[in-house]
């Protein structure tokens, strides 16, 4: 039996669905709301997202875990963009990164076989995401891409949503293709946060920046990360949240209510929060924790919240295709917080309505559940 090569294994590519062409998923979804278990739950999530949507003071985050983009949900994040269904986006990196950027830069991935001999894929060059293949000497361009950008850019502290903006500005000449959404987030002004920013393929560019130019050097500032994610609390007191999966883009969103409280004493919790997860909460870790059992520590209300234990390829583009049919977004404006957030002033927090006043400690705050 001949042997496998690289080029028999990436060969049939990943293909995004589009959730523009599939109206029926009102009806579908419409019908859930009869039925029981999880359908009844995911009824009640796309209700409530339509919901964020119709309310015009409202801003969207939408947060981002698991590997989403190499599955084929990309264009459903990108039609969001083109919408204005979703204001800021908090991710992991590597959707961002290894897998948007990565695509953005012409690169795809690929279906494959879970029971495949990983040693083998080894051999060839081969990366596996369960089912799903990427070339690792095309990741490796995409590691040195970031390297390069950080290469150009001024040696001091950035926010993740600044070096990102940065790559969308890359791709804006260099990108060969219009559907990314880091491009998409950077034309619009949709500021997109990774607060573990160097836990993907950006951490090997910018390794690699730093050893070359240990003087001065580009940094990524998580606490500034924090700050400009609390100032969109700040600057839009009414917030809704639609999280897939958990991690660090779940905890991150949840907790500017907290800081936000902190600095003014006046944050409302977030009004709206859906999840869709497949973690066990009996494990007691943030991924899997409730969204009531996140309003015992402050940040999330209880009128419009929903979980749905549901794997993100299936739930995701029922859900946020629902709402777009809906056209409940149609009278959205928006928000424009990426460039709010470049007109700041360094090291300054401004409310919608006042500066921020002297941090006090004050008895019965909020306070965050860390990640367990």
């Amino acid at each position: 039996m001949a042997r496998l090569t690289k080029k028999d294994l990436l060969k049939d590519t990943i293909e995004h669905i589009d959730i523009t062409k599939h109206p029926g998923v009102v009806q579908l979804v419409d019908s859930m709301q009869h039925m029981a278990f999880s359908s009844r739950d995911l009824y009640r999530a796309a209700d409530i997202y339509d919901r964020m949507l119709r309310d015009t003071e409202c801003a969207v985050i939408l947060t981002l875990a698991g590997s989403l983009i190499s599955a084929g949900l990309k264009k459903v994040i990108i039609d969001l963009l083109r919408n204005n269904m979703v204001d800021a986006i908090v991710s992991t990196g590597a959707n961002i990164v290894d897998q948007d950027f990565f695509e953005a830069m012409g690169f795809r991935h690929y279906i494959g076989n879970q029971f495949a001999d990983d040693t083998v894929l080894r051999k060839l060059h081969i990366d596996r995401i369960y089912d799903t293949y990427i070339d690792e000497d095309e990741l490796r361009i995409c590691d040195d891409t970031t390297r390069l950008i950080a290469d150009s850019l001024e040696p001091r502290a950035y926010s993740s949503r600044e070096f990102i903006a940065e790559m969308g500005r890359y791709l804006e000449k260099h990108g060969k293709t219009k559907d990314s959404i880091v491009l998409e987030a950077y034309k619009r002004g949709v500021p997109i946060f990774c607060p573990a920013f160097s836990d993907c393929s950006a951490g090997f560019g910018l390794v690699v920046h730093q050893v070359n130019n240990p003087q001065r050097h580009v940094t990524i500032d998580s606490a500034k990360d924090f700050r400009e994610l609390t100032q969109i609390k700040l600057m839009n007191k009414e917030t809704g949240i639609f999280m897939i999966g958990g991690g660090v883009p779940k905890n991150f969103t949840q907790d500017i209510v907290v800081a936000a409280e902190i600095l003014t004493d006046d944050a409302p919790m977030h009004k709206y929060a859906i999840q869709i997860t497949v973690a066990d909460v009996r494990d007691g870790a943030l991924s899997s924790s409730t969204l009531k059992e996140a309003s015992s520590w402050g940040k999330v209300d209880i009128v419009y919240e929903q979980m749905v234990f549901s794997e993100a390829t299936i739930a995701l583009p029922l859900i946020a295709g629902y709402a777009y049919h809906k056209k409940g977004w149609t009278k959205r404006q928006a928000k424009g917080f990426g460039p709010k957030l470049d007109a700041l002033d360094k090291g300054v927090l401004v409310s919608a309505s006042k500066p921020v006043p002297q941090i006090k400690a004050k008895a019965g705050s909020k306070r965050r559940k860390s990640l367990a």
